[in-house]
């Protein structure tokens, strides 16, 4: 006898699930109950499933549009996610059950598909991009995820472009409002003061540099790998009257030659370097500063230095963050002590990200349209569903985020620093 797909989703899933299900062959399985219907729409999406099964089968025939779910809002997705986090897993049929499931499978369905277009390379084929974190592979990943369109960019993010965590004041806070609170408190912790240089590393679409400018009265250096958020950056520093002392250049980091600065920044950059780079990259930002200056790192981090730092294979790894490393603080300030930092305060804002990435999704389910119409509807679903896990991630305490304060001391232990921290916000 042959199984329908509906009759191998129960073997395996069960009926007491957060779904049902329907299949292109007319069958039905999971729960008839359930409020969420899932929509094996074609052949292709069942082979998608059968060939990565898990994460990454599921995303690339949701994002193919094969795999349909009733109901869902494709530009925030949470809800749906959250059903797969809460007691669910798949069980292993009888060995008897199991060779029933393989026959009236096929062997059609263990043919790899065509793989979505946005889709990385797998790590053990991408070495054709040179070795993980050289300047070549770094400036492909960069190009991955942050090259899209400004345009996109400005609907998913709001007007700060802040692709970064927020810093909500109070719970009533709008994100723009997070957003320049946490530029201001990065701008406290480095204790900026007019006439001071700062060098933003990673600097994104300028946030950091324009606030600094702006209201502390600094000269910044900005650096990005990604062309279009140099060209957007550098023009929006000028419409404000601010490019005399804010520059946003177009290169990698480690190009910068100028020194003495008094402060170094660097929001979101930490993921993309490579935890093996971390004493260069610590020592690069240490040169760089005069004695008594300040660095603050703003990195994502995970809640223990044992998990491997690099996950290979997952929905993250092959469509948001090629290459992408986080690790433990513990690990970033253990580094940034052996280049010679004292660190001065560390501070977990992962409940901020929740709530940023959160806004980020209710950006881009309002403006769903215009994002598909701008960067394609493949495109617009890979980060609904990257938003969405990433707000669970934060809230669930699978990731979470830290800002680490080093201090440059000099020879004999003299630093202009406070006795205890007051940052002011």
């Amino acid at each position: 006898m042959t199984l329908s797909i509906g009759e191998i989703s129960d073997r395996i899933f069960g009926t007491d699930v957060p779904f049902a299900v329907k299949a292109y062959d007319g069958s039905r399985g999971g729960n008839p109950d359930a409020v969420v219907t899932i929509d094996i729409s074609n052949e292709r999406a069942l082979r998608y499933l059968v060939t990565a099964p898990g994460e990454l089968g599921l995303a690339r025939a949701y994002i193919q549009g094969d795999l349909l779910v009733e109901g869902i809002d494709p530009g925030d997705p949470y809800d749906f996610l959250t059903l797969f986090l809460d007691d669910f897993e798949a069980k292993r049929p009888p060995v008897g059950e199991l060779a029933e499931i393989l026959k009236s499978l096929g062997r059609k369905s263990f043919r790899v598909p065509e793989l979505p277009a946005q889709e990385a390379l797998p790590q053990w084929r991408r070495a054709v991009e040179g070795l993980r974190h050289s300047r070549k592979r770094d400036a492909e990943a960069i190009h991955h995820h942050y090259d899209v369109s400004n345009a996109f960019y400005e609907l998913v993010l709001g007007p700060t472009m802040a692709y970064t965590c927020a810093c909500y004041p109070d719970a009533d806070a709008t994100l723009e409002q997070a957003q320049e609170h946490k530029f201001d408190l990065v701008c406290r912790k480095l204790g900026l003061r007019p006439g001071m240089r700062l060098l933003d590393i990673g600097c994104g679409w300028g946030g950091m540099v324009k606030h600094a400018v702006q209201h502390y009265g600094v000269t910044a250096l900005g650096v990005t790998l990604s062309a279009e958020q140099a060209s957007w950056a550098q023009q929006h520093l000028k419409e404000n009257g601010l490019d005399d002392r804010g520059e946003i250049r177009h290169g990698d980091y480690r190009d910068i030659t100028e020194t003495g600065f008094d402060a170094v920044s660097s929001i979101g950059l930490t993921e993309h370097i490579g935890v093996k780079n971390y004493p260069s990259y610590f020592k690069f930002n240490y040169d760089k500063l005069k004695v008594g200056g300040r660095m603050l790192n703003h990195s994502i981090t995970r809640p223990d230095n044992k998990t491997p730092a690099l996950t290979r294979g997952g929905f993250i790894n092959r469509y948001v963050f090629p290459d992408g490393e986080i690790t433990g603080a513990g690990t970033i300030i253990s580094a940034m002590e052996d280049q010679g930092f004292e660190v001065r305060h560390s501070e977990d804002l992962r409940e901020h990200y929740a709530r940023t990435t959160r806004a980020w999704c209710r950006n881009l389910s309002a403006n769903w349209d215009e994002c598909v119409r701008d960067a394609g509807v493949q495109t617009s679903r890979i980060w609904g569903l990257y938003l969405a896990g990433s707000a669970i991630g934060f809230e669930r305490n699978h990731i979470q985020l830290h800002q680490v304060l080093g201090q440059k001391v000099a020879e004999n232990g003299q630093a202009p620093y406070p006795l205890r921290y007051d940052f002011g916000v």
